[in-house]
């Protein structure tokens, strides 16, 4: 269970993030701030295994940079909780609160902590395209632009492969749906049982669209992608997450050992280089060759239009990061087959048939 909670990020500057109490005129003042004073010193009791308390997201919505600005936000990376995730939401790519978030999601890169960049518009967006038999609104997922070759690296995937898979699933029908950017319909997933009822899950993304499509509604694409702005990212964290991710594919979609090797660039290019020798007597390797050429050509243009404008890498900065990022499939797909557990955060998970999850606990 997943519990939201909005925190303001409006604090009158002389409180310096602290709460004033102000007693009223009369005799009624003292056994008042008696009763304050027990109560804000009484030691909380524990209802429930620290071990079990719920999941929770903290919701901050930022705009500009006040004076404690960092201290404040500081203290949602040091919070003594078991599970919990930071969601800083800004509304403009010059917003001054951005440098700081990234400070921090460097800092803290063990907290659960995301910078997401919304649009003025992008609630209008979506909420347009909810129709009155759609009952789910997604976004594709997208990375800001970001200095390093790591950055250059997820760029290329989230603009190339994976947008076309996802969008490919999207227009025959599957359900392909990421939570980055969701907006589903409450009444839909109460009948489901709630949020409570994908708890077990740790795609719970995946299995609230299943739900939803399997009551009959249809889903719908924003214009406006979801981008993503992590501040802690590198190679072997790309590498991580690519392997997570295809862990998840294979347990609650098992086609997906037999889909997915092959709609890779190099495999894919080999298998039909090999038939096209065998019916046309053409070579194999020209034709591979050329193949993986018209690929790398189309999915630079891709990329392109994903991005909406100016690339904030070089083409040689691309070539080198798509050509990394295809040699890295295969192994990719094999460490997935080889250890079915999934490590996140600070936790290991192992995965039943079906898309559940179960919490390996050391003993």
């Amino acid at each position: 269970m997943t519990l939201w909670v909005e925190v303001m990020s409006q604090k009158h500057p002389e409180q310096n993030g602290t709460c004033t109490a102000v007693p009223a005129a009369g005799r009624g003042t003292q056994p008042c701030s008696h009763v304050l004073r027990l109560h804000l010193n009484k030691k909380a009791t524990d209802k429930q295994p620290y071990s079990k308390l719920p999941g929770v997201s903290l919701l901050k919505p930022l705009k500009g940079v006040d004076p404690n600005l960092i201290n404040n936000l500081e203290t949602f990376f040091e919070l003594d909780y078991p599970k919990y995730e930071v969601l800083l939401c800004v509304q403009d790519h010059d917003d001054p609160a951005i440098d700081v978030c990234k400070k921090l999601l460097g800092k803290y890169p063990n907290v659960d902590a995301r910078l997401f960049i919304v649009l003025p518009d992008t609630l209008t967006d979506m909420v347009n395209q909810m129709t009155e038999k759609v009952g789910l609104v997604h976004g594709l997922p997208y990375v800001a632009d970001r200095m390093g070759f790591a950055a250059t690296l997820e760029q290329v995937y989230f603009g190339t492969s994976h947008p076309r898979s996802y969008i490919s699933a999207h227009v025959t029908g599957f359900k392909c749906v990421t939570g980055m950017s969701c907006l589903m319909r409450k009444d839909v997933l109460d009948q489901a049982g709630g949020l409570i009822a994908f708890a077990q899950y740790i795609a719970e993304d995946y299995f609230m669209a299943k739900a939803i499509a399997d009551r009959g509604w249809r889903f719908a694409m924003s214009t406006q992608v979801a981008m993503q702005n992590s501040g802690s990212y590198s190679i072997s964290q790309f590498q991580s997450r690519m392997i997570r991710w295809t862990k998840l594919r294979i347990n609650m979609l098992p086609a997906t050992i037999i889909c997915e090797p092959i709609s890779e660039c190099f495999v894919a290019s080999l298998i039909i280089g090999w038939a096209a020798h065998h019916v046309f007597r053409w070579d194999i390797m020209v034709f591979f060759m050329c193949h993986c050429l018209a690929w790398f050509i189309f999915d630079y243009i891709q990329l392109r239009g994903v991005q909406g404008g100016t690339l904030c890498f070089s083409k040689l900065d691309y070539a080198v990061a798509w050509f990394i990022r295809e040699s890295m499939t295969i192994y990719i797909f094999l460490s997935a087959l080889w250890d079915p557990t999934i490590s996140w955060r600070t936790g290991r998970y192992r995965l039943r048939c079906g898309g559940t999850a179960e919490e390996i606990l050391d003993v």
